[in-house]
């Protein structure tokens, strides 16, 4: 096999028609949505109907969806404005979040005096809920929880439910980072009633460079970016139509083809872990990724019975043979540091050895599954 893509947690291959849909809009929609000629209304069209239409598909209203140039921006969006505009004086979150609320937080830490709790994790990496309602309790003060649903490193699912009725009992407010997980999993914020999350398209077969903050109507937040009443007024500057047409178009065939390809893309996990128990027996699954009904179905994360100096080359060695994957977020990859995640949930020993995420899609198949592991095998064992 020439190439092998198994890491689709960091970005996903664009689907046929989100491609054709995007070439369209360069070609023939190539108005300014906020011109008021028959070319600019044209493209305030196509926004507000996939506005509209992914707005349907999560029962939020179309007011309630802005869009913006990807997770990393909405997460920074709604935690900082959380804080300028509603008063949120401490925010408690998890030392396995992505760097995009880690980071922020430090941030907002460092430049505002925000209050920052971090809330215990399991051996597994699963926060801790009966320490978060402590923490919730701990005083007075304006709160935000931001908890990602599905952990991007090492697939552990929350139960998002239980901590936004736990968030809401407690007067506090709810935010996600739903990137793993939007595209992945249905969604409904009436029954599910966060306060604010996050999506990016690159993450279900959309172009990169585009996603969405969902905020709750009537939430009080302000404009993120000054300069033009774009977005609802909540982020100015002029909309990446072609983007926005692939998003939808994305998002739509995410959906509409939901149980399908979640039963497929779940066999071949299922598929992915038997293989490596049978061929790599001391191999261990980090977190829950090897549990299929604690974890996301997209996404396995080995810890690999390797010393030390062999695993520097592990990564060059897979990429040799065409396989990618990698050892941790796309974000940190250039990091010496190692995973932040792993650093909470794995012992000293275990941290020695490399580990490493392989995460699959539609377009994966076992054939590329069986050779992946036996790549790994040859280079464990020799």
């Amino acid at each position: 096999m020439e190439k092998v893509y198994l890491d689709n947690a960091a970005t996903t291959q664009v689907r046929e028609n989100v491609i054709v849909k995007m070439q369209d809009a360069l070609a023939n929609f190539y108005g300014n949505p906020s011109s008021t000629h028959s070319f600019g209304r044209s493209a305030k069209t196509g926004v507000e109907s996939a506005r509209k239409t992914i707005a349907k598909y999560m029962n939020a209203h179309p007011a309630e969806i802005i869009f913006t140039s990807g997770g990393t921006e909405a997460d920074n969006m709604i935690l900082r404005c959380a804080v300028r505009d509603l008063k949120v004086e401490t925010i408690i979150t998890s030392k396995i979040e992505h760097h995009a609320v880690l980071h922020t937080v430090e941030d907002l830490a460092s430049e505002k005096g925000t209050k920052v709790l971090y809330v215990n994790l399991d051996e597994f990496g699963n926060p801790d809920l009966e320490n978060l309602e402590v923490l919730l309790q701990q005083d007075d003060s304006k709160k935000l929880v931001s908890l990602m649903h599905v952990n991007n490193e090492i697939g552990n699912k929350i139960d998002i439910a239980k901590v936004c009725d736990l968030c809401h009992v407690n007067g506090a407010l709810f935010h996600s980072d739903t990137v793993q997980s939007i595209g992945h999993y249905s969604w409904d914020v009436k029954e599910v009633p966060v306060d604010f999350l996050t999506a990016a398209a690159h993450k279900f077969h959309g172009p990169k460079g585009i996603g969405f903050a969902y905020i709750k109507k009537n939430s009080g937040l302000k404009p993120f970016i000054s300069g033009g009443s774009q977005e609802r007024g909540h982020r100015a500057g002029t909309e990446s139509f072609h983007n926005i047409m692939g998003l939808e178009m994305a998002f739509v065939e995410a959906y509409d083809n939901l149980e399908a390809e979640t039963a497929y893309v779940t066999e071949l996990k299922s598929y992915f872990i038997d293989r490596i128990k049978e061929e790599i027996p001391e191999a261990k699954f980090n977190g829950h990724s090897g549990d299929l009904n604690k974890s996301t179905f997209t996404l396995v994360n080995v810890c690999l019975p390797i010393d030390p100096q062999k695993a520097l080359m592990l990564l060059f060695h897979l990429d040799m043979k065409g396989i990618a994957c990698s050892k941790g977020s796309a974000c940190q990859s250039g990091s010496d540091l190692g995973s932040h995640v792993l650093t909470e949930i794995l012992s000293a020993e275990e941290l020695k050895k490399p580990s490493v995420r392989f995460s699959f899609s539609k377009y994966n198949t076992k054939e590329e599954l069986d050779y992946t592991v036996q790549a790994l095998k040859e280079f464990v064992e020799k």
